[in-house]
């Protein structure tokens, strides 16, 4: 569970401020999947980086039930002199799970060979998404973060990443911003349009995605 209270966020950029959110109240349910839908600079990945705690709030409270996860597939946080492996341990302490098995389990779900070993610093862009993406699905969250993942790799390796993560999704919630909205269907239960600082729920994917459509067009 994922609870809003009057929650507000507003930037002040070159003496303009602009509003993320405005006095928004919300509870996304417990183990459902919810797409996150918005027009662009709607504020979408800034709503992600509140519930993971990374960004704070203007005014108001974002309090949550279990572990949340990091956005999925985001590598912004590993260190480039550590390895693959050396940066897996590190973020194994932090959430407090075994870190030899989650080494083992990324090593081979990532399949970049002699790279694990590494230093980060020495990967290409496609490694560095198998390293983060393996990690993100390495530890088992309650909810799960998702912002605009996208499979790398060749298709054997897309299609493992498309069955672990549904496999994930059978034990836990998320919330996915995407702009695929076929993933949305795929993914998620219902649907979360952020609008004009405000949060809109559809429990009807297919609803939701039409109202988020219908606010694209006018917008355009």
């Amino acid at each position: 569970m994922i609870r809003f209270e009057n929650v507000t966020k507003t930037f002040v950029m070159d003496g303009k401020r602009k509003t993320v959110m405005q006095d928004v109240s919300m509870t996304f349910p417990s183990g459902c999947s919810v797409g996150l839908l918005g027009r662009n600079g709607a504020g979408k990945s800034t709503l992600l980086k509140m519930i993971a705690g990374t960004e704070p709030v203007t005014s108001g409270k974002i309090s949550s039930t279990g572990s949340i996860s990091w956005p999925v597939g985001f590598a912004g946080s590993f260190h480039p002199e550590l390895s693959g492996a050396q940066n897996c341990r590190f973020i194994g302490r932090i959430y407090g799970v075994d870190t030899d098995e989650l080494i083992a389990f990324v090593e081979d779900f990532a399949g970049i060979g002699v790279h694990f070993h590494l230093p980060l610093k020495t990967y290409s862009s496609g490694m560095k998404s198998r390293l983060a993406f393996g990690t993100s699905m390495g530890i088992a969250f309650d909810t799960y973060l998702v912002d605009e993942i996208t499979a790398v790799g060749d298709a054997a390796f897309r299609s493992r990443s498309d069955a672990l993560f549904k496999q994930r999704m059978r034990d836990a919630g998320s919330v996915v911003v995407s702009h695929s909205m076929g993933q949305i269907r795929q993914l998620c239960d219902a649907v979360v349009i952020l609008e004009d600082g405000h949060l809109t729920f559809h429990d009807d994917v297919d609803r939701g995605i039409r109202e988020h459509e219908q606010n694209m067009k006018r917008m355009g």
